[in-house]
C-alpha cells in the first residue's frame, strides 16, 4: 500500500509508463535504484470534536457486540459443559451401581453356599445324634421294662357305677385305662 499524495502521484505515473507503447527511440536511463529509502509515516490529523464522539461511540458499540458474543458463547460453552459433566457422573454413577450389585451378588452367593454348608453339618451332627439317642433310648427301655413295672390306680365308688382309671408304667411307656361300670338298679 502507497501512502502519501507524492508517492501515490509516482506510482500512478510507473504504472501508466510501464502501460503506454514503448517508444520508438529509446533514450538510455540511469539504473533504479534497488532499495527506497523508509518514508516516515505521514502525520496523523486530530478529528474534529464530533468525530471523536462519534469514534467513541462506534468504539462503545463494537466493545458491546464483542462482549455480548463472547458472553454468549460462554454461556453455550457451559451449558454444554454442564450437560457433559452429567452425562459423565450418570456413566460413573451406572458403572459403581453395576460393581455393587456384582459385588452384591458374589457375597450373597458366598453367605448362601456357607448357610447350606453349615447346614448341612449340622443336619449330619443332628443325625448322627439322633441315631445314638434312639439307641439309648432302645436300650433303656429293654433294660427298664424287665426290670420293673408300676401300677397306679384311682377308683371313684358311687351309687349307680364305679369309675376306674389304671396308669401301667413299664419303663418309659405308660398305659392308661379309664373304665365307668353301672351296678344294676333295684326297686
Amino acid at each position: 500500500m502507497v501512502e502519501g499524495d507524492e508517492e501515490l502521484m509516482l506510482g500512478k505515473a510507473r504504472q501508466e509508463e510501464e502501460e503506454s507503447p514503448p517508444p520508438a527511440i529509446r533514450t538510455k536511463l540511469p539504473p533504479r535504484p534497488s532499495a527506497r529509502p523508509p518514508t516516515p509515516p505521514p502525520p496523523k490529523r486530530k478529528p474534529p470534536d464530533e468525530e471523536q464522539k462519534a469514534i467513541k461511540i462506534q468504539a462503545w458499540w463494537r466493545g458491546t457486540l464483542v462482549r455480548r458474543t463472547l458472553l454468549h458463547a460462554a454461556l453455550r460453552a457451559a451449558i454444554i459443559q454442564r450437560w457433559w459433566r452429567r452425562v459423565l457422573s450418570r456413566r460413573l454413577e451406572r458403572r459403581r451401581r453395576k460393581a455393587l450389585n456384582s459385588c452384591v451378588r458374589e457375597a450373597w452367593a458366598a453367605v448362601r453356599l456357607q448357610s447350606w454348608v453349615r447346614m448341612w453339618r449340622v443336619r449330619r451332627r443332628y443325625c448322627r445324634l439322633l441315631h445314638a439317642v434312639r439307641i439309648i433310648q432302645v436300650y433303656w427301655r429293654w433294660h427298664s421294662c424287665h426290670t420293673s413295672g408300676v401300677f397306679r390306680g384311682r377308683y371313684e365308688l358311687t351309687a349307680n357305677q364305679l369309675a376306674i382309671e389304671l396308669e401301667i408304667f413299664l419303663g418309659s411307656q405308660i398305659c392308661r385305662i379309664t373304665d365307668c361300670i353301672p351296678f344294676p338298679i333295684k326297686n
